[in-house]
C-alpha cells in the first residue's frame, strides 16, 4: 500500500499525501491492504491467536513490552493511515470494524473467563480492550478518537502493570496457574492490595483511566448504533467478571497448601515500579485533560477528513 501511494504521488509524506484524493475503488483495496496489517497487530478477532501464546510464552519484559506497547501501534496505524488517508472506505467498512470490535470484546471476554493461566487471561482482555479502541477510532468523532488514545495509553500502563505482577508471583512461586493459588493476600498483604487497585483500573473502576477511555468510547458509539454499542457494554461486565474471579481465585479465600511457603512481600524496587504506575492510572483517570488538551488539535484535524456520519 505505501509503495503504491509512493508510486502514484511521488511521495511518502502522509501530510502531503492528505492533500490527494484517491478513487473510491482504490481506497478500498489501500484500505483493506493497510487493515491486514493493523488488524494483526492490534490484535482483532479473528487474527488475535497468537498474542495469547506469545504472552505464555514471553518474560515478563516482553509481555510488558509487547502489551504496553507493541498492540498500540496498530491502533496508531488505523489513525495514521485508514482513517486520515482514506476516509471514504473508512466510511464504507466502518459497519464492518463495528461488527469484528463487538466480537472481540464478548468473545474474548468469555474465553478470558475460562482461562487458568493468569498471563493468558490479560492476553484475552486485551484483546477485548482493544475491541474498545477499534469502536472509538471508526466512530470517527472527537469523543470516540479521544477515548480510543485514553484507552490505548490507559490499557498500556495497567496491563504493563498487571503483566509486572504476575511476573513477580512467577518470580516466588515459579508458576501462574491460578488454580495453584488461593489465599495469598494472607501472605501478601500489600501486594494484593496494589493488584486489585490494577484490577479496577482494568475494569473501568470511576477514578481511573480504564473508566475514562471505556466511557468516552461508548459515548462515541451511542449516537451511531445503539446495537453496538449496548453489545459492547457488556464487555465491561464480563471484564468486571473475569478479573474480580482471577482476583477472588489468587488472593481470596484460605489459604492454598501450595503457598504455605512465605517469600517477601513487595520489595522495594517493586513498590517504585507500582507506586509510579498507580500514580498514571488515577492522574490520567481524575485528569484526563492532560491527554485530552494535547490531542484535540490534531483529532479536529482528522475529524475535517471525515465528515459524514456512519450508520
Amino acid at each position: 500500500a505505501v509503495i503504491f501511494l509512493y508510486q502514484e504521488f511521488g511521495t511518502s509524506s502522509i501530510p502531503k499525501l492528505l492533500d490527494f484524493t484517491l478513487p473510491f475503488y482504490i481506497q478500498q483495496w489501500l484500505w483493506l491492504a493497510f487493515f491486514s496489517s493493523f488488524a494483526i497487530k492490534i490484535p482483532m478477532w479473528p487474527f488475535h491467536t497468537w498474542l495469547p501464546d506469545a504472552h505464555v510464552e514471553a518474560p515478563t519484559e516482553g509481555s510488558v513490552i509487547l502489551a504496553g506497547i507493541l498492540l498500540k501501534l496498530g491502533g496508531y496505524g488505523f489513525i495514521r493511515f485508514n482513517l486520515s488517508i482514506l476516509p471514504d472506505a473508512s466510511i464504507f467498512f466502518t459497519p464492518f470494524i463495528f461488527f469484528l470490535s463487538v466480537i472481540a470484546i464478548v468473545y474474548t471476554s468469555v474465553i478470558a473467563l475460562v482461562q487458568e493461566d493468569m498471563k493468558k487471561l490479560i492476553a484475552y482482555s486485551s484483546v477485548a480492550h482493544m475491541g474498545f479502541v477499534t469502536i472509538g477510532i471508526f466512530s470517527a468523532n472527537i469523543q470516540g478518537l479521544h477515548g480510543a488514545i485514553i484507552q490505548m495509553i490507559s490499557h498500556g500502563i495497567i496491563s504493563s502493570a498487571l503483566f509486572f505482577s504476575i511476573g513477580s508471583i512467577y518470580n516466588r512461586y515459579k508458576t501462574k496457574q491460578i488454580s495453584f493459588f488461593g489465599g495469598l493476600n494472607t501472605i501478601m498483604p500489600k501486594f494484593s492490595i496494589l493488584f486489585l487497585i490494577f484490577v479496577l483500573g482494568s475494569i473501568g473502576f470511576p477514578g481511573t483511566s480504564g473508566f475514562v477511555g471505556e466511557y468516552l468510547t461508548l459515548l462515541s458509539v451511542f449516537g451511531k448504533n445503539t446495537t453496538i454499542a449496548f453489545i459492547a457494554s457488556t464487555g465491561v461486565i464480563l471484564a468486571a467478571s473475569y478479573m474480580l474471579l482471577l482476583y477472588k481465585n489468587v488472593f481470596l479465600g484460605p489459604v492454598n497448601e501450595n503457598i504455605r511457603k512465605k517469600f517477601g512481600d513487595v520489595n522495594y524496587i517493586e513498590l517504585i515500579v507500582y507506586i509510579i504506575l498507580i500514580s498514571l492510572i488515577f492522574v490520567i483517570g481524575v485528569k484526563p485533560n492532560y491527554i485530552l488538551d494535547y490531542t484535540t488539535s490534531s483529532i479536529e484535524r482528522i475529524i475535517k477528513l471525515y465528515p459524514i456520519s456512519i450508520l
